[in-house]
């Protein structure tokens, strides 16, 4: 998975496809994804002490192969690729501009 947290990406599939985003969280053994703003559900939250009860928006993870990571240069979306530094390190980077994510 090469998708990290705050990572700006597009929705490619489902009910909230052509929005964009960020990622809150990443949960890679599931495979999945919770960008802000996309994919909302609405959940039934009983009250307690610490909060009023009733119903509350909130995001669900969406599978990772529905996002893609929009490129901050080129504004396109891709799949980034991993370039070799020759100090050791490894950079995310993108396909078709080559710039640094």
């Amino acid at each position: 998975m090469n998708l990290k947290k705050n990572d700006k990406v597009i929705i490619l599939a489902g009910k909230d496809k052509g929005k964009t985003g960020e990622i809150r969280e990443v949960m890679p053994s599931k495979n999945k994804v919770v960008v802000t703003g996309i994919n909302m559900i609405s959940k039934h939250v009983k009250p307690n002490q610490n909060n009023k009860g009733g119903i509350q928006k909130m995001e669900a993870p969406i599978d990772a192969s529905n996002v893609a990571v929009v490129c901050s240069k080129c504004k396109k979306h891709m799949t980034p690729k991993n370039k070799v530094e020759q100090s050791g390190t490894v950079t995310r980077v993108c396909r078709k501009c080559n710039e640094a994510i």
